[in-house]
């Protein structure tokens, strides 16, 4: 294409496959890019055409829509059908099935192509689909979508996989949801091996031996088992040996259902094991218990991390070093300066990012804890925010922000205590953003400390920002406020207030509080 630049525009008062057939393009050449011109697309070779399908057909194999864009293409005319099929690689040719009829028929009017199977269990269509993975015609296929999977289902559909699939590079299963109680899948699933794989999504599906499998798809991209039951429990060990083959691995997720996926502490190593660096592995969510974690880090680096969600199980105590040099040997968490304290009314959640990135964003670490009391919740926080967490101390904005009415909650004295955990590894913090009622519980906290101990906590804090609403006139969050301005002020560490909101801007009221000291 180094003589053509194209741009594929419509004839108007036209439709249909007479649209497609006009489709123009201005083109030139190097050496006079001033010759501009407007001609058919006939006129370019076929190797443009071909490139240009390309971008047409931009479809992966996991794209749930999976539509088939190509099949417009072939409609046009004989030239572009025979350009369209004799590049099939190239242009990614997919047939998508849905067993609405039997798949030898489908097969006998298209040419040989992988097929995409998706059925949702028990739905019209669902016998011919499973038919499809019992018959001959089940080696054509290359992606499996499975939802909904029940036990009067599961049986013939898992029956139907203890055999090598040589195309399979997408396999997605989940199960009904409903309280459904599977049975386990033999070693014998797919065989035992799966070289082309390149996704895996199971949701529900209990299959302890899965490590075995993935020791033989070690071209895998995507890996993610989420809801795992208890009867589908594996090692950390055991994954984290599966996981030293998985050198293309970008994305990585783990999530259990209970508490029974603490591992055994007698199976725990005693010496340190020898880790293993994932080179390619951008993204990892876990949900368990912190001991099953921690064994699973024991043995992983992941320098390029840039996306880390993790949702602790309830526990007492929290002891993650691994989890914290995971942090602090991933480049881009480096980066990140801001964080968000949400709290709802049964998880609390720590969210840190960079400046010039969002809280939503694909650059993010997330640590929930998902339990309702909150004096538990800010002491696991405060255990895990502790000084030896890598990038707590370098901070320089912190909000805090109840999502729900909690207000029955909140304690004035019980929980002062675990403010003080929270905020103390906060070093370098510059810029505080408080909403819902936490205002005075923090200085409330605060002021408990003797004038020569306040500024321990928060020694850098230049700016307080109060959302709209939370700092009423002659209210308690505005008398201990006023005290705390007053307490820094003669420490020589001066504060600033501001009241508002990010969308609407922050007005100072420094003086103002400082007036009715």
């Amino acid at each position: 294409m180094d003589d053509y630049s194209v741009h594929l525009r419509e004839e108007s008062g036209e439709s249909g496959l007479a649209r497609n057939r006009r489709m123009t393009l201005v083109h030139w050449t190097h050496a006079d890019p001033r010759n501009v011109g407007l001609v058919t697309i006939d006129v370019l070779p076929d190797n443009v055409l071909v490139e240009i399908f390309s971008y047409v057909n931009i479809v992966t194999i996991w794209d749930r829509d999976m539509e088939h864009r190509w099949h417009a293409l072939v409609h046009v005319c004989r030239r572009w059908r025979y350009l369209v099929f004799a590049s099939p690689r190239r242009l990614n040719l997919r047939l998508k099935y849905r067993g609405h009829r039997p798949m030898s028929e489908v097969l006998g009017v298209w040419p040989v192509l992988p097929v995409i199977l998706r059925s949702v269990a028990g739905d019209q269509g669902w016998d011919n689909s499973v038919a499809a993975l019992e018959s001959e015609q089940y080696s054509h296929i290359c992606g499996i979508q499975i939802f909904n999977i029940t036990n009067s289902d599961w049986e013939r559909f898992a029956a139907a996989m203890q055999k090598p699939f040589p195309e399979l590079i997408y396999l997605e299963v989940s199960a009904s949801g409903y309280g459904e109680v599977l049975s386990t899948l033999p070693d014998s699933f797919l065989g035992r091996s799966a070289p082309r794989l390149r996704e895996l999504k199971l949701r529900s599906i209990p299959f302890p031996s899965i490590p075995k499998l993935l020791l033989s798809a070690n071209g895998l991209v995507k890996l993610s088992l989420s809801d795992i039951p208890d009867s589908g429990y594996f090692s950390p060990d055991a994954m984290a040996t599966a996981l030293t083959v998985m050198t293309r691995l970008e994305i990585l997720r783990l999530r259990f259902l209970s508490y029974r996926s603490r591992p055994d502490p007698a199976s725990r190593p005693l010496s340190p094991p020898t880790r293993f660096v994932l080179p390619t592995l951008t993204r990892f969510t876990f949900e368990g218990v912190y001991e099953y974690l921690e064994d699973l880090l024991a043995r992983i680096d992941a320098p390029l991390l840039h996306y880390l969600n993790i949702i602790f199980f309830i526990d007492l105590d929290f002891d993650l070093p691994h989890l914290h040099r995971l942090i602090g040997h991933a480049e881009a968490f480096k980066t990140f300066d801001r964080a968000q304290v949400l709290i709802f009314d049964e998880k609390i959640q720590l969210d840190l990012y960079a400046e010039t990135g969002t809280v939503g964003g694909r650059r993010r670490l997330r640590l929930h804890f998902d339990w309702d009391e909150l004096d538990w919740q800010l002491s696991s926080l405060s255990q895990v925010c502790n000084s030896s967490f890598p990038l707590i101390a370098a901070l320089e904005e912190l909000k805090i922000e109840g999502l729900l009415d909690r207000s029955p909650r909140w304690k004035d004295d019980t929980e002062n205590a675990r403010w003080l955990e929270l905020l103390d590894p906060f070093a370098a913090l510059k810029n505080l953003y408080l909403t819902d009622e936490i205002p005075l519980q923090i200085f409330s906290a605060l002021l408990e400390r003797s004038r020569e101990r306040v500024t321990e906590v928060l020694p850098t804090l230049q700016n307080l920002f109060i959302s709209p609403g939370y700092l009423p006139e002659g209210s308690r969050t505005q008398k201990a406020i006023t005290r705390f301005i007053a307490t820094q002020r003669r420490s020589g560490h001066p504060l600033s207030v501001h009241h508002g909101s990010r969308s609407e801007g922050w007005e100072d009221i420094t003086k103002d509080l400082a007036s009715g000291d």
